[in-house]
């Protein structure tokens, strides 16, 4: 096999997938794994704050999450993270893509810890904080909507983190917007932790504008 498939990243959403999968119409073992406040609080499964990363509604949930993660992700891993991080990049990685499931899950927790309706599953707080990660090396590089509309990274990720607290405030359908919106926010921080001269480099980049300019 090509070592240059063996990444984290690839690793992650061929697991992913497999448990999506295998749980997508099975209620009862998605139970066991699902985000829900109540049933963490009350039986201390603080587990479920990273498991429910591994499991998603239905396909298009599943295939979104996993087609951003694969193609922010193993640039991370293999090129920014050792370039910029230095040693132990690869478990900084892990830490910046589990951290951000478990961190994008605690606002929830603490706003629905006494509703039994409540409950959330998908890696998109994870995803996030990927792609914030990337949006902090290269804020200027362009990202394809649809595959066909270029818009630069910085500009995406503002209307993103807009998008998904105005969308939380809303509250009117049932996607994880806050989990989105913390998501990303761990990723940029974290990351700027991890190495406190990026953001000095950061503001840099962003007050250059981009190339084309």
């Amino acid at each position: 096999m090509n070592p240059e498939f063996l990444t984290i990243t690839n690793l992650i959403v061929a697991v992913t997938c497999l448990i999506s999968y295998q749980l997508m119409q099975n209620r009862n073992g998605k139970s066991q794994l699902i985000f829900h406040p109540v049933t963490i609080k009350e039986h201390n499964q603080w587990y479920r704050f990273l498991t429910s990363g591994f499991i998603h509604a239905d396909w298009w949930h599943l295939g979104v999450n996993m087609f951003v993660l694969w193609s922010f992700g193993n640039a991370v891993e293999k090129y920014l993270y050792p370039a910029y991080l230095g040693e132990f990049s690869t478990l900084k990685y892990m830490a910046l893509y589990f951290g951000g499931i478990i961190v994008s899950s605690i606002p929830s927790y603490f706003r629905y810890q006494n509703a039994p309706h409540y409950g959330a599953l998908g890696a998109s707080g994870g995803v996030s904080a990927v792609v914030f990660a990337v949006i902090l090396f290269e804020p200027w590089q362009n990202l394809y909507l649809y595959g066909i509309i270029a818009i630069p990274q910085i500009l995406a990720g503002v209307a993103y983190l807009y998008y998904s607290w105005y969308m939380d405030k809303r509250g009117t359908d049932n996607i994880g917007h806050m989990a989105h919106f913390t998501g990303a926010v761990w990723g940029f921080f974290f990351t700027i932790l991890m190495n406190v001269e990026l953001l000095p480099r950061f503001i840099q980049k962003v007050l250059e504008g981009p190339s084309w300019l």
